[in-house]
């Protein structure tokens, strides 16, 4: 499946990145009148290289060198001078669907028309995305301030034919950035005077990562919702948490989704009419406190898409041009700060999905609290059951507790104290990716667990959603009846987690769930 993008700047939405987050490939285009803004723009950088004008970004060198004016016969060379000099990134590459979202949301910058950026190089990154030529991005080299330039570099010099790309997207053959633009007929570009500058100053790998994360903390929070009520049916707990009174009563919106989603996923449920008449007085706070814990993730999810949504249409190049007033502006438009704080807290958020999910496996795994088998395998002692499943749940949950200290709070003076204090917004995005790697880890664990404890009252029949989230499960994994090799059930479950199978067998059967 194909997706059409057409760029002006202001109108990208979360949605529309939504395909190129799960590697579906895109058709880009660039609207007229964006084109127009970018030529206007691009003209008034133009006269004043013509005039010989000392103007920083277009006639001067970097940073520090800000004050060194550079001829107009160097101004080509200053260009290629600085993306060399700037690729300095290191580690690993980043995944091929995060750097297709940062060149989409490099160029949806370019097209605002404030960056004086060339018609001619806005034409040949449309190209470039629609043949499916994706640079290989080093992960780490960013501090998210003066725009994410290790990284950015990297990815302006494979259009440059230097350095390594992908051709085809996610899944493309990785080989030199000068035989993959020679694969798809594509020229390498010769930047003019600020187009280095203009790409390579922008907050876009901060965008592209944090994106990512958040769609799949999207698909977690519907996820969890689901598991949590298949949990409550295997452990016999109560639908009465749930009442949307005590909703109207908190007044918290995030509690009233949760709430709606757990209500979808109980209802018909035999197993909790079963329960009614029980001497329990109230459940443990995992599940007891659903709607508040998960309520409070999806307000938080809530807030974080609100500043991705203003972010991904935003100008984040530095100078700035004013076409209309024929003024070039220096700012600190490429400042990550306002990225960096929402997506650690996107992290917390992310890590207490976790803390509580594993709360809820050590529910059920444990015979003292779950009054099942013990690790909910029929023959305790010979065998161990799930009983490693909840120390796994632990080393996740534990591990994500160091990963969510806040990367925003850190800042380290860079370029010789010209750039004083920076955002450090590129560890607080891959933070957030590392966090919501470890949340699915654990709540596929809690799906395992729940679908084997349901395993012992079959004979009551589930609520439709947490029903549907069993019947999803046991298309990939078998009731646990005696010990196995446990590693390719919990790959399963992840695996149809992440890909948002779970999510989508529940929705079929309840209708759709609110993140």
């Amino acid at each position: 499946m194909t997706q059409s993008l057409a760029l002006d700047g202001s109108s990208l939405t979360l949605d529309a990145l939504a395909g190129l987050v799960c590697g579906e490939s895109v058709s880009v285009s660039v609207t007229k009148r964006a084109m127009e803004g970018v030529a206007a723009a691009r003209k008034l950088v133009d006269a004043h290289v013509a005039a010989g004008d000392v103007v920083y970004g277009l006639t001067t060198g970097f940073g520090k060198l800000k004050d060194v004016a550079i001829g107009a016969g160097d101004l080509v060379q200053l260009q290629r001078n600085l993306i060399l000099s700037h690729c300095c990134g290191t580690g690993e590459p980043m995944p091929i669907e995060e750097v297709r979202i940062a060149q989409v949301l490099r160029l949806n910058g370019l097209v605002r028309g404030h960056s004086g950026a060339s018609p001619e190089l806005v034409t040949h990154l449309v190209e470039l995305l629609n043949k499916g030529f994706v640079p290989v991005v080093p992960r780490q080299g960013s501090v998210g301030a003066s725009g994410d330039l290790a990284p950015l570099a990297h990815m302006a010099a494979a259009y440059m034919g230097i350095g390594e790309a992908y051709v085809g997207g996610v899944g493309g053959k990785r080989r030199s950035a000068k035989a993959a633009l020679a694969a798809i007929g594509v020229k390498p570009i010769v930047l003019q005077a600020k187009e280095g500058l203009a790409l390579i100053n922008g907050t876009e790998i901060i965008k592209a990562i944090g994106v990512c994360a958040w769609w799949r903390a999207q698909n977690v929070s519907k996820a969890a919702d689901a598991i949590a009520s298949l949990t409550i049916e295997a452990l016999l707990g109560s639908a009465k948490p749930f009442d949307d009174r005590l909703a109207d009563l908190k007044g918290h919106a995030g509690h009233r989704r949760t709430s709606a989603n757990v209500r979808k996923c109980l209802a018909d449920s035999k197993v909790l009419e079963s329960h009614k008449d029980c001497d329990r007085v109230q459940d443990p706070y995992s599940l007891r406190c659903v709607p508040q814990i998960h309520g409070a993730f999806k307000a938080a999810l809530e807030h974080v898409g609100d500043v991705l949504s203003g972010e991904i249409n935003s100008v984040t190049d530095n100078p700035i041009v004013f076409a209309k007033t024929r003024e070039v502006v220096s700012a600190g438009q490429f400042h990550g700060q306002p990225l960096s704080m929402p997506l650690d807290y996107l992290g917390i958020a992310l890590a207490t999905m976790a803390n509580v999910s594993e709360r809820r496996i050590e529910q059920l795994v444990n015979p003292d609290l779950s009054h099942l088998p013990a690790f909910l395998t029929p023959e305790p002692g010979l065998n161990s059951g799930l009983m490693i499943v909840q120390v796994v749940a632990a080393a996740l949950a534990s591990e994500n507790k160091v990963l969510a200290h806040p990367a925003s709070v850190d800042t380290i003076p860079t370029s010789a104290n010209q750039e004083d204090h920076v955002s450090m917004g590129v560890t607080a995005a891959r933070k957030a990716v590392q966090i919501v790697n470890n949340v699915e880890g654990v709540l596929a664990l809690e799906w395992l667990a729940a679908a084997q404890a349901r395993e012992f009252h079959l004979e009551l029949r589930a609520g439709r959603g947490a029903r549907a989230a069993y019947e999803c499960l046991r298309t990939r994994v078998k009731p646990l009846k005696r010990d196995r090799y446990l590693h390719t059930d919990i790959e399963a479950a992840r695996e149809l987690l992440r890909s948002g199978a779970l999510v989508a067998a529940v929705e079929h059967a309840v209708g759709p769930l609110d993140a």
